[in-house]
């Protein structure tokens, strides 16, 4: 169980570089929302879904309070990328949120 987990965890890393990475490379303007940032995102929620659910079989409490913003944040950029995703060019103002909302999520993840 424990090598599902760690699984999961180094998916969801994979999921945050796609992301993260898609955000970098559309810092050049025409900025469109590009297949990386919808597959980094779904990465992302499928795997952090599923590692909360294993870590109660792990005899781990994940911090509830830390796992509903990241969720919350996630899912508005989620909303952001299917909302953009069909335009020929994003604002500066979705680009730019989808980034922030991303790295929040990583500062939350390291910090708290």
């Amino acid at each position: 169980m424990d090598f599902l987990f760690k699984a999961m965890l180094v998916l969801h890393f994979i999921g945050i570089g796609a992301l993260l990475g898609s955000f970098l490379l559309q810092m050049r303007p025409p900025r469109r929302i590009t297949p990386g940032f919808l597959h980094g995102a779904l990465t992302m929620l499928l795997t952090g879904t599923a590692m909360v659910g294993l870590a109660y079989p792990l005899g781990e409490e994940p911090d509830n309070a830390k796992v509903t913003v990241k969720l919350a944040i996630l899912l508005v950029i989620f909303a952001l990328v299917l909302m953009n995703r069909k335009k020929e060019e994003a604002t500066t103002a979705v680009w730019g949120a989808i980034g922030a909302l991303t790295i929040t999520n990583i500062v939350l993840a390291v910090y708290w």
